[in-house]
């Protein structure tokens, strides 16, 4: 019992730690609302192609991103919807905390209403 229970701990951490990276934040923001090429992607994080493409590519193998490649571009979309619901709830929750007037309250509180917005059209899309 407390060998499967350290599994599950050990698993959750892993789980949790996809979210250590605010990079790896900034994708989740960006493909929220839908699947987006890797360019794109960079255009909209303002990140490294390499350093995008890295985080990528670590989340797809977690499993919480789709892949698709069409031609000479590679698009990312969001599979694993819990992490999108986990980042919005902790968005609110610090967004809250933080003063209602500064600018960091309101882009997280923008973030986690476009996280509740594709979660909405998944579910109407299914």
């Amino acid at each position: 019992m407390v060998d499967e229970l350290g599994r599950v701990f050990e698993t959750v951490s892993r789980y949790f730690a996809l979210l250590s990276e605010p990079m790896r934040i900034r994708i989740l923001h960006a493909i929220c609302e839908g699947e987006r090429s890797v360019s794109e992607i960079v255009d909209e994080t303002g990140g490294t192609q390499t350093n995008i493409s890295r985080h990528l590519n670590s989340m797809y193998r977690a499993g919480v991103l789709t892949r698709r490649k069409e031609g000479n571009f590679t698009f990312y979309g969001v599979s694993d919807t819990a992490l999108t619901e986990i980042c919005r709830t902790v968005c609110v929750h610090i967004a809250a905390r933080i003063s209602g007037d500064s600018a960091d309250s309101k882009e997280l509180l923008q973030f986690a209403h476009d996280l509740q917005q594709a979660e909405a059209q998944r579910r109407q899309t299914e």
